[in-house]
Order: structure tokens, then C-alpha cells, then sequence
């Protein structure tokens, strides 16, 4: 008889759950511009879609008829992208890079709008080589191979910078794989030896890695994506926000989102060897 009466106590304190959804203002599609420019002709692209809608299921729309070209801001060399439907991207004409510590700017033309934005392509730091080593289970992480990346950063300034990672021709691109870096903490993190403690290799895995460093408004813009991407919408998240992006409209009107990321790219590629 206690043991029914216990369970008749607990029952006030569970209940149902309903999902609530929100009726939310519809707005007009923004264009969505994400734009790469290196000195790695291979990596350097545009890619335009248009924003949905919150409750908006699937990829946004692409957009293919836009004119695209980046242009050196001190020689006023131009290069052309056309759009390949192979990756649903633009891509240098000529396949080119940019040169090292000069500016390149941004040119979209969409309809009766023009959207433009710049930056340095900075000088890269010095990536000297890259280890890895088989560790063991433990609680917080996995068994595995890990990387170690060593080098120097001997810059005083403008020190943000992105690692990327490409295992097995497969870019790691969830939110948790996004590898963000400044000076907070000094700039000794490569002399040190910089462990790529979350990402997790098997034996042969063939893993590309990539170093950039970034303009601050780039890098500004991405910290805020990962803010967005790992915000969960509960009680005590903040209210879901776009990021500030760095492209401005020189003609015509609207709202435009994305970003222009100028940097310099250094790649290395290691092929995990069983020990």
C-alpha cells in the first residue's frame, strides 16, 4: 500500500511534452554570398544561394546567373569566375591565386544589385611538420590516431586563424569540426606543438590539413557561426542571430548575408602508417 501511494505522490511532478512551433514573420529570400580567395587557385570559390524560411526544410536555393569576379586592389587585375554545375559553385576562370600581402575585393552582380567586400591576403605563418601518434581510450576521448601540428606564428598582429581538415578526400565541415585559433593565449601554440586533441584517425586514413589566417571580420563572422550552430534554443540560449557578415551592398538595396574570406592557405597531407 506505501508503494502505491509513493507512486500516486510522483505523478504531479511529470507531465506531457508538446512541441510549440512559432508563428513566424516570412521574409523575402536574402542572398546568401560565401566567397574564398587564396593564393591556392584550386581553392578559391564563390557559392551564392538564397535564404528560407526557419521551418524551411532542404538546401537553399543556388543561384547560377549571378556575374562574379575578384579583383586586385592595387594593379586593378581582374579575374573572372564562371559557375561549374559539376560543385554548384563559381571558380576562377584561370584557375589563379591571390599574391601575398595585397588587398583583393569582392564583386557580385545579382539583378539591379551589386555587392562587394575586401581583404588582405596576409602573410602565412610557418608550419615546419606534422606528427602522429596512437592513444589509447580514456574518458574523454577516443581511441584513435592523433595529429600534432609544430611551426612558428612570428606575427605581433592580425593573428586569427583556421584549420581545416580533409580526411580521405571528405572535408570535415560538421560543427564541432570547425578549428578556430587566436592569440588569447600567446603565439607559441606551434612551437609547443599544437595537438588536434578532437579529430580522431584510424590506420590509413589519408588526412589533408589546412592553415589559414584570416582577416579579423572573417574570422569574427565564423566564431559566430559556431556560436549559432551549438546554440541548442533552450531556456537559457540567447535568441538565434545571423552572423555580421562583411559584404556590403555598393548598388541597389536589400540585405545581403555571408562572408569573403581572404587568407593564405599552407597544406600538408599525411597518410596514417600502423605503428
Amino acid at each position: 500500500m506505501k508503494r502505491i501511494l509513493y507512486c500516486l505522490l510522483l505523478l504531479p511532478f511529470f507531465s506531457c511534452q508538446e512541441e510549440v512551433f512559432l508563428d513566424l514573420q516570412k521574409k523575402e529570400s536574402i542572398p546568401i554570398i560565401e566567397g574564398i580567395w587564396t593564393n591556392v587557385g584550386g581553392l578559391n570559390q564563390v557559392k551564392i544561394s538564397l535564404s528560407k524560411d526557419y521551418y524551411s526544410e532542404g538546401p537553399g536555393e543556388v543561384v547560377d546567373n549571378a556575374e562574379v569576379y575578384v579583383v586586385n586592389s592595387g594593379n586593378g587585375f581582374r579575374y573572372n569566375f564562371r559557375f561549374s554545375e559539376d560543385v554548384s559553385r563559381y571558380i576562377p576562370v584561370n584557375n589563379l591565386g591571390g599574391r601575398i600581402e595585397e588587398k583583393y575585393e569582392l564583386h557580385v552582380l545579382m539583378g539591379e544589385n551589386h555587392y562587394i567586400s575586401s581583404g588582405t591576403l596576409l602573410a602565412p605563418p610557418k608550419l615546419d611538420s606534422i606528427t602522429y601518434a596512437f592513444k589509447e581510450e580514456r574518458i574523454f576521448r577516443d581511441e584513435g590516431y592523433y595529429l600534432t601540428l609544430y611551426g612558428d606564428i612570428p606575427f605581433t598582429t592580425d593573428n586569427n586563424y583556421r584549420v581545416r581538415l580533409v580526411r580521405n578526400d571528405t572535408l570535415l565541415n560538421r560543427r564541432s569540426d570547425y578549428l578556430l585559433f587566436d592569440d588569447t593565449f600567446g603565439t607559441s601554440i606551434l612551437n609547443r606543438g599544437f595537438e588536434l586533441s578532437g579529430f580522431r584517425f584510424k590506420e590509413n586514413d589519408k588526412v589533408r590539413i589546412e592553415l589559414y589566417r584570416l582577416n579579423q571580420d572573417a574570422f569574427d563572422y565564423l566564431n559566430q557561426l559556431v556560436n549559432l550552430l551549438f546554440n541548442d534554443g533552450g531556456l537559457f540560449s540567447p535568441p538565434p542571430e545571423n552572423p555580421k557578415t562583411n559584404i556590403r551592398i555598393l548598388e541597389g538595396g536589400g540585405e545581403v548575408l555571408g562572408y569573403f574570406l581572404v587568407s593564405p592557405v599552407l597544406t600538408e597531407t599525411v597518410v596514417i602508417q600502423p605503428e
